[in-house]
């Protein structure tokens, strides 16, 4: 389970840093929300999905709820989900 969840934390963290760095942008100052159509719906699914695996694996491994916690709060912040990996998901 926490194999998949790094691969989910890793896609998630990428389609926020898409949506927010390139579709985003292009919406608002080029007017076309393709982008943001096109990647809205997968990075919706993938932040639920880690939402999901995150409350799994609080119990599987035992997570303090400090801990829980910030790795929620990884999930809004750009470049959030790289650090989680790095400091909690590796072994």
């Amino acid at each position: 389970m926490k194999k998949t969840f790094r691969i989910v934390s890793i896609l998630e963290g990428i389609s926020y840093l898409l949506l927010l760095f390139i579709a985003t942008p292009i919406k608002y100052l080029v007017g076309n929300e393709l982008f943001v159509k096109i990647l809205g719906m997968p990075h919706g699914l993938l932040f639920l999905t880690y939402v999901v695996l995150a409350i799994i694996l609080k119990y599987e491994l035992n997570w303090k709820p400090k801990t829980f916690i910030i790795i929620l709060l990884a999930s809004v912040i750009p470049f959030g989900t790289f650090y989680i990996d790095k400091k909690y998901l590796r072994d």
